[in-house]
């Protein structure tokens, strides 16, 4: 079997969308639209549609990157046979053949071969129960003209991206926050929760952005709106619901036998199931009509992944492995494992260099597709401009693996911090006065400022995630920001209860609570996001086959249930036990770390990113690379984004120089 080239009908793109709700509401803007859309346009470069109401009340857009289904029969903005149907819709349903046989079954019919018209007609049989059918990675809107009601949806994990700002008489949507900014109708007022947000964390949180009057679509919901506007999200899918589910603390007797029974009682049984379920997951994800690549690392994630699409049977897959200079020979260097894993597996593999001389001509581009600010991203940016090289649309990646499967440090440290500080944290003042006494002495030494955050975040589930995964800690934001600014913004943003929603319900498992918190936080709100517009940025779209719905809960009750702690094999384990052929033993034994990039040393070197130099504490020789990155990622993005007028608020002036802590 040769390169994956099959089945599935459908495209990746960018959809917007504005309803007049109000009847004093003007009607819509046909450049406005466009504008919208066409800002979009390398989400896709291969076809652009619209749709307007007869009323000129609604209007709808969608501009398309050809993946599957490349014929004009399934082109969108797509309407039911009557019309009184509309969608714009971004994204993948991996299910959709099962959907169109049931339905066809039951007399519906089909002109096209796009798991679109299998959206509209199930939408006529099930209406938003149709939610809970779907597997896949979509974000689309529905107009419903008969109820005069229009539907935005997301995903459960929140993959693909969708954005909303509502004026009081009118409702704006868009994929990306820029394109919303470039209709020219937006407000670009700042948003002080998004803003605090990304210096906390090193992404900005969802459902906030960096601008008051655009919000996210929260992932595993859907936004009602009609005559009166757009209601609060009703959610419809929670990734802790289903880890708190699958322990099956309630109801009590029944609810426990129904996890036994799911879960094999040995160790091979354990692993025949999950290779089953990652097997059958990477097979949905390889559908498409034009040829499917992957992104191939060092670590054993995208190792395993290669290899579980060898066991499929694909031959001659195309790897991409990015390297830079700077890191060529050392233990940095992705390189040679790569080539290791991909001379096992047979691919067609291609080792991408980069320097900084490339970055800095890619700059502007890098920021301007950069939607919303983030610490991450250049890694994703260069392995999908190497991979578009080739001649990809469409590339796997193993993200999701360490979510999935307890690979960070946080599924040890985050337990461990709870049980030493839940009784010291309880203390009245003792953290506030803990945290002043070390920062006195981190300001006149080399010790790690949020160390001094222990006493008063540690004891908590939520605290101590602030200090596995923060950047800046909350006393320090006044180092970078406005002082007004931060305050407001952590008024309105209130981490720590933002946090505990991930794991609300609880998933009562110390396992589910730490992969919820990851999932739904630093996945949904960095890597995800990150995924879409770096690979957008190329016009390539890339997939995350361990990032499914239907594969957490098919594995939620071994992963997640007390039982499942006593089985032999770790955790991580059952993912590169679930290959036929074995990983490479050096992939393997390597150390768990991060994917790196130079961006520290060429903030030293390069004066296009050395904006940092001007705050005190940023200047610090033990400042971390990511704080100083943050702050230049933040400039770029003031100066990137169209409409921007008042982002001079976001960061602090140089003058007053911030006191140096």
């Amino acid at each position: 079997m040769g390169s994956p080239k099959v089945l599935l009908k459908n495209n990746m793109c960018g959809i917007a969308t504005i309803f007049a709700y109000d009847s004093n509401a003007p009607a819509v803007n046909r450049a406005e639209l466009r504008g919208i859309r066409d800002h979009m346009a390398l989400r896709g470069p291969d076809g652009a549609g619209e749709w307007f109401s007869g009323d000129q009340r609604v209007g709808m857009a969608h501009c398309r990157l050809s993946i599957i289904d490349l014929s004009e029969g399934a082109a969108q903005p797509m309407q039911s046979e009557d019309g009184s149907l509309v969608i714009s819709f971004n994204g993948e349903i991996y299910n959709y053949k099962e959907l169109r046989k049931s339905l066809a079954q039951k007399g519906y019919l089909f002109k096209t071969q796009s798991d679109t018209e299998v959206l509209l007609h199930l939408y006529q049989e099930k209406g938003e129960r149709m939610l809970h059918d779907l597997r896949g990675m979509f974000a689309f809107a529905f107009w419903d003209a008969k109820k005069n009601v229009m539907l935005l949806v997301r995903d459960p994990y929140g993959i693909k991206p969708l954005y909303y700002a509502n004026d009081g008489q009118t409702l704006r949507a868009a994929s990306q926050v820029k394109a919303l900014l470039a209709g020219g109708h937006v407000s670009n007022d700042p948003e002080p929760a998004g803003i605090v947000g990304f210096f906390l964390t090193g992404s900005v949180p969802e459902p906030f952005t960096m601008y008051q009057e655009i919000r996210q679509v929260p992932a595993g919901s859907f936004v009602r709106v009609d005559d009166s506007g757009p209601a609060e999200p009703e959610y419809y899918a929670s990734i802790a619901g289903l880890l708190r589910s699958a322990l099956n603390d309630v109801p009590r007797g029944t609810a426990k036998n129904a996890v036994i029974a799911k879960r094999p009682k040995d160790d091979e049984a354990i692993q025949d199931q999950v290779r089953e379920a990652l097997i059958n997951s990477v097979r949905h994800h390889l559908v498409s009509d034009v040829s499917v690549g992957a992104f191939l690392s060092s670590g054993i994630d995208s190792s395993a992944l290669i290899g579980l699409i060898h066991d499929l049977g694909i031959k001659n897959l195309e790897t991409v492995t990015i390297a830079f200079d700077e890191f060529r020979g050392g233990p940095q260097d992705e390189a040679p494992l790569a080539e290791e894993s991909s001379k096992l597996y047979g691919t067609r593999h291609h080792t991408r260099i980069f320097t900084s001389a490339e970055f800095k001509n890619d700059c502007e581009h890098f920021f301007e597709a950069m939607d919303q600010p983030t610490i991450d991203g250049v890694n994703t940016y260069f392995a999908s401009k190497a991979a578009r090289e080739i001649g990809l649309k469409v590339a796997l990646s193993g993200l999701g693996g360490d979510e999935l499967f307890g690979g960070y440090r946080s599924f040890q440290h985050i337990p461990n911090s709870v049980r030493t500080f839940s009784i010291p944290s309880r203390i009245p003042f003792l953290g506030e006065v803990f945290r002043h006494s070390y920062s006195s002495i981190a300001a006149f030494s080399s010790l790690q400022p949020k160390l001094g955050g222990l006493m008063k975040y540690g004891g908590t589930c939520a605290g101590a995630y602030l200090l596995q995964r923060g950047l800046f800690m909350p006393w320090e934001l006044e180092t970078v920001l406005d002082k007004d600014l931060a305050i407001e913004g952590m008024r309105k943003l209130r981490p720590l209860e933002h946090i505990q929603q991930a794991i609300t319900p609880d998933p009562k498992n110390w396992f589910g609570r730490v992969a919820a918190l990851e999932a739904s936080l630093y996945m949904r709100n960095q890597l995800l996001r990150d995924a879409d517009w770096s690979g957008m940025a190329h016009s390539l779209e890339i997939r995350t086959p361990f990032v499914d719905f239907q594969l957490l809960k098919e594995l939620a009750p071994i992963l997640i249930s007390k039982s499942a702690h006593k089985i032999s094999i770790g955790k991580k384990q059952l993912l590169s036990g679930s290959l036929r052929k074995p990983l490479p033993k050096a992939v393997l034994q390597r150390t768990k770390s991060g994917f790196f990039t130079p961006i520290g040393a060429w903030m030293k070197t390069e004066p296009e990113y050395n904006s940092w130099r001007r705050i005190p504490s940023l200047v610090r020789k033990d400042c971390p690379w990511a704080r100083r990155w943050a702050y230049v990622v933040m400039e770029k993005q003031k100066m990137s984004s169209l409409r921007a007028k008042r982002s001079n608020l976001s960061l602090r002036s140089p003058r007053p120089l911030a006191a140096s802590r």
